[in-house]
């Protein structure tokens, strides 16, 4: 049984504040939206788990809060085209582009939605295509080696004259392909040094875009140390 838009709006107003509201509108956030924390959010779509319906209701109904639980609770094999465009048209902050841009990579369509919408001239439909990237370079299904060089080769072409925030997913992008395979991540380190800090304006916010290689050093030596983790706990579990 799904569960109630009425009875979720108001938990969600009820778990709004006035602080949240300040903070998030300085992330560019719009109203309507209650000022729900994530830490909240997350106990209220603990219990919908994935309720597809209720998600197409939540962002119909216009809140932001409402709206970043749908991408939450939004089932992402039902997820269509033509619903992941017409949620696009309503996306106007980052939060909500790299909420969605999250959930269409987990889609069978991540790769055609982002194909569609990188090259926008439009931010948020770009960030969106971007974010996508982010979330699927890791993954050989979705996207060749080759044509994660050839995005690479894009991004450093492209970076510096693109709007805001899709300087701030390229950039992310970048780190994500560098995680990919150490031939590439040779190529993107290079790319990085050669495009150098990477400029964005995240207004007043205490929000930085981090420099890719000193992200991706860090990444690699805390997979490396939780691998080393894990096949100490192995080892010692074979030892009985």
């Amino acid at each position: 049984m799904g569960s109630d838009l009425s009875a979720v709006m108001e938990q969600l107003e009820a778990a709004g504040t006035a602080q949240n509201r300040k903070v998030y509108a300085r992330h560019g956030a719009a109203e309507p939206m209650f000022g729900v924390s994530y830490a909240a959010l997350g106990k209220i779509a603990k219990p919908i788990k994935t309720d597809h319906t209720l998600a197409q209701q939540l962002w119909d109904a216009g809140n932001h809060d409402a709206r970043v639980l749908a991408l939450r609770v939004a089932d992402p094999t039902a997820l269509d085209e033509p619903l992941a465009r017409r949620w696009l048209g309503d996306v106007d902050n980052y939060i909500l582009a790299e909420g969605l841009g999250g959930l269409c990579a987990r889609t069978p369509h991540a790769r055609t939605l982002s194909d569609s919408w990188r090259d926008d001239p439009g931010e948020w439909p770009a960030s969106v295509g971007w974010f996508i990237v982010t979330c699927s370079a890791e993954d050989p299904d979705v996207w060749s080696l080759e044509e994660l060089q050839g995005l690479l080769d894009q991004i450093e072409v492209e970076i510096g004259e693109r709007p805001n925030r899709v300087r701030h997913e390229m950039n992310g992008a970048m780190i994500v392909m560098a995680l990919r395979d150490g031939s590439l991540r040779s190529s993107v380190l290079a790319a990085a040094e050669r495009i150098g800090p990477v400029k964005v304006d995240h207004g007043r916010t205490g929000c930085k875009t981090p420099e890719v290689a000193p992200y991706v050093n860090r990444t690699l030596a805390h997979r490396t140390a939780k691998a080393a983790r894990q096949a100490a706990k192995a080892a010692k579990l074979r030892a009985g």
